[in-house]
């Protein structure tokens, strides 16, 4: 009597990444090619798996996407577990979800997503569901690994952009501010300011001092320096609604006198092909998620340690976030090369 096949659930939840598909190509082939599964992709992130909204997928089908941004499955920010009102009330999503996947008769979901789709992923975990996880975010903040796919593709697309602002800072000797996306995580802005040689790079977990860095302006002008690169993270504290940006010319301008110009880069940087690297790393996170399942590895997290896959427990995972520490030895190695922070006056 023949073995009854494996079937098995992906979903991408959260915001867009580049990687995304080469991620569910890595889950995808490797379950169907080496262990013999079958595979169907829920549409919309978590809506799909509420709604029973899926596809079958081939290995025909996953031919061919490597190398495209965005994800095949479409993704949402649904929130299965959220509460109804104030007083508690919870939603009987998590039930429809379990009977859903009870009718498909699947085996395991692979859940491909940020730290919010990791809680929500520990949560189903613990309602019995057979789940592996996927870290992905150009944010790079989820707990748990070394390094997440869409970082590398986030970093390459600002630190071009930084370059070319260079040029147009130096022509009309200017203050250049850019903005990167990065709401409580900074990595983004620490590696994209450092690669594209920002003099001023704020972050949100390093409190500033807007005085420091209208100092290390006024510095570089008075060393005859007349242009300035200062790179800024969307989360850095402000004491307004502007944008980061917006805030951190406005004073610069204010206080110096120099002319300063904006550039918000917003969600260009979550588009587009991914970055070579972010391809071989979305697949190396995809085929260890298809191995967890075949070796029955659930309630954990494919992950990245010291370049080797490894999983870790959901449960260790949902609600942290991985941030920048003062003591990162890039933070250093930027200090050491005079790379401003913003805090010389907090010292």
């Amino acid at each position: 009597m023949s073995k009854k096949k494996k079937r098995i659930g992906i979903l991408t939840a959260g915001g867009d990444c580049p990687g995304l598909n080469a991620a569910i190509r890595g889950v995808g082939k490797t379950a169907i090619m080496e262990y013999g599964m079958e595979v169907i992709g829920f549409r919309s992130g978590y809506s799909g798996l509420i709604h029973n909204d899926y596809v079958e997928l081939k290995e025909s089908q996953l031919s061919g996407i490597l190398t495209l941004g965005g994800t095949i499955l479409g993704t949402s920010r649904e929130k299965p577990f959220k509460m109804v009102n104030n007083q508690g009330e919870a939603k009987d999503k998590p039930v429809t979800i379990l009977q859903n996947y009870e009718n498909l008769g699947l085996d395991a979901l692979v859940c491909i997503g940020g730290n919010g789709t990791m809680k929500t992923a520990n949560m189903l975990s613990m309602e019995g569901l057979n789940v592996v996880g996927i870290p992905k975010t150009i944010d790079n903040d989820v707990w748990g690994t070394d390094v997440t796919f869409g970082f590398e593709s986030a970093v390459d697309i600002a630190t071009e952009a930084i370059d070319r602002l260079h040029t147009t800072a130096n022509s009309h000797q200017r203050v250049m501010i850019i903005e990167v996306m990065g709401h409580n995580a900074g990595w983004l802005a620490l590696y994209a300011g450092t690669a594209g040689g920002g003099d001023i790079i704020l972050l949100p977990e390093l409190p500033y001092n807007i005085r420091s860095v209208c100092k290390k302006v006024e510095s570089r002008y008075e060393d005859n320096k007349p242009y300035s690169i200062v790179v800024v993270a969307e989360g850095i504290e402000k004491p307004d609604k502007r944008s980061a940006a917006s805030y951190i010319a406005d004073a610069i301008s204010t206080y110096t006198g120099l002319e300063t110009r904006e550039t918000v880069l917003g969600y260009i940087q979550r588009g587009g092909s991914p970055a070579p690297f972010d391809r071989i790393l979305a697949t190396r996170y995809g085929a260890f998620a298809a191995q967890c399942i075949a070796e029955g590895n659930f309630g954990t997290m494919a992950s990245i340690i010291n370049n080797k896959t490894v999983a870790v427990p959901l449960s260790e995972v949902g609600g942290k976030t991985r941030l920048v520490q003062p003591d990162d030895p890039l933070v250093i190695i930027a200090r050491r090369m005079g790379i401003s922070f913003g805090d010389e006056f907090l010292k």
